[in-house]
């Protein structure tokens, strides 16, 4: 089995108009600013719980660098 990789790439796929607030605020911690943005965060539990409560929102692949 392979080592996971160090970074993970979001890009927003869905708006977030008509969503609760909560997934809102995770969305602008991201760092994601609108449809179709995408950023690389490190690959930490924090970062994969937070795209887990918006999993529905995003489109994400894990990469080697940023």
């Amino acid at each position: 089995m392979s080592a996971p990789k160090p970074f993970l790439k979001v890009r927003q796929t869905v708006s977030e108009i008509g969503r609760a607030e909560p997934q809102r605020k995770v969305i602008r911690g991201l760092g994601l600013r609108g449809l179709g943005t995408s950023v690389t965060v490190a690959n930490t539990p924090s970062f994969r719980g937070m795209v887990k409560k918006v999993w529905h929102l995003l489109e994400v692949q894990e990469v080697d660098s940023k």
